[in-house]
Parts: structure tokens; sequence; C-alpha cells
């Protein structure tokens, strides 16, 4: 789209993330790194997208600065209507926290904390006060099927429940882009399918989904694959299957 089509955001309507000209850059004993070169990539609301590559290839590394847990070396990134470079610590941490849901491949659960005060943690860094952010960890919880456990502790529960919960973290602040970052690489094909299912059912809903994958039956669910290799992208188109549905 023109530039002239995009506000002051920096972003055309309907888009939730623009990055231009994206650079990384590491600092090791060998010189300087770059993990990814100048990469551009528009995603926009509603869209289900997958990333593949190879180890090196640079999509962790684009994955972790969409999630704002690394900054840029170069180039520009609007998440959400703002300039991520622009913001401040806390503005931006702010951000990271209402605009995204974060999916790990380790779940990422406190082991002493019961489902229902892990899947409310977000609410609890947002300020919201006690008796309100249980009723909504327990209203996600109904969400993913796992409204009977909340008092459980993540040990009682099987891998793809604990899958299930950290889903229900991640939705917990109504965002709009899920980021998921190898989401089923501990679990058995079964449960990775029904794990995979509930991503669909979220983007049928509106929300927005990215996630990273090696494997090609986890990528078949999304409707764009985009793949990296030494740092730039090299494949940008509707997954295949699914060349007719729109982007």
């Amino acid at each position: 789209m023109a530039a002239m089509d995009r506000g002051r955001s920096g972003l055309s309507p309907g888009e939730v993330i623009r990055v231009a000209g994206l650079g990384k850059t590491y600092l090791t004993a060998a010189g300087p790194f770059p993990a990814l070169k100048g990469v551009d990539l528009t995603v926009r609301r509603g869209e289900y997208v997958a990333i593949m590559g190879p180890s090196g290839s640079g999509k962790s590394t684009f994955m972790n600065l969409l999630g704002c847990l690394d900054t840029p070396s170069a180039g520009e990134y609007f998440l959400a209507g703002r300039d991520v470079a622009r913001l401040p610590g806390d503005e931006l941490a702010a951000l990271r926290n209402r605009a995204i849901g974060f999916v790990f491949q380790g779940f990422n659960l406190l082991p002493r904390m019961t489902l229902e005060d892990n899947v409310a943690l977000p609410l609890v860094y947002a300020r919201v006060e006690r008796e309100p952010r249980r009723a909504r960890a327990r209203q996600m919880l109904a969400r993913v099927g796992l409204e009977n456990y909340a008092l459980s502790l993540p040990a009682r529960i099987s891998g793809g429940q604990q899958q299930r919960v950290a889903i229900a973290r991640a939705l917990i602040n109504a965002p709009s882009l899920i980021l998921a970052d190898e989401p089923t690489g501990n679990l058995d094909s079964r449960t990775s399918e029904e794990i995979m299912a509930l991503f669909q059912e979220l983007n049928g809903e509106g929300i927005t989904v990215v996630l990273v994958t090696h494997e090609h039956d986890i990528a078949d669910h999304a409707k764009r694959l985009v793949r990296f290799l030494d740092g730039r992208i090299v494949h940008d188109a509707p997954t295949p299957g699914r060349e007719a549905e729109p982007c």
C-alpha cells in the first residue's frame, strides 16, 4: 500500500505489524554477527502466519524482536500503531503486556502457583485487583476447557493441558496478537493437533497468530508461510493448499 495511505502510526488500516529494513547484529568473540538482515514484512489483522527456517536462519531473532523481548540494530517496527523504537521502557512494557499474548514451547508456568494464578499473572503486572483478575483467569481457563482445574498445580496436569493454560494466560489481556514459539514442540502428535485446533479457533475469532515451527504439518494449519534463511526472508506466500484463501 502506498506510503500516503499510512497514518501517523506508520500502519495502514488493518495492519497489526509492519517492519521495514529490520536488522539485528550481535557482537561475538569472533566479531559482529548479523542475525537479521534488512527484513521487510507486514502482518494484517486476523492473519495466521507460520514462520519456518533452519537453525540460525534468523526466525527466533525475528520473533524476539516482534515480541519486544529484544531491540533491533536497524530498521523500523510498528506494533498496534506504535513505533516501538520511540517508546520509553515503561510504555513499551505496557504495550507488550496489552497487545501481545506469548505462548512458548516450555509452557513457562510457575510450578508453585495454581493454574488460576498462573493465568492471572499478566493482570498482576497490569495492577488489576485480585478478585477481578481471578474471575478473568477462570473465564480464560473455561475458554480452553480447564475450568475444573483452576486450583491445581502445573505438575498435576498433562503437557497438553499445561499448554492450554499457557494459551489461557496469553489471552487474558485480550491481545490483538498471539506470538507462539514452537508451541507443540514438547507435545505428542494427537495433543499437538488439539492445540493447533485451538489456535485455528482463536484465529477464526479474529485474533492474529504468528507462530514459529520446525514442523511442516504444524505450519500447514496457518494461512501464510514465511521462510527465513541466513537472516533474510526467502519465501512469503499462502500456505500450500490455501492459495485461494485471502491473505
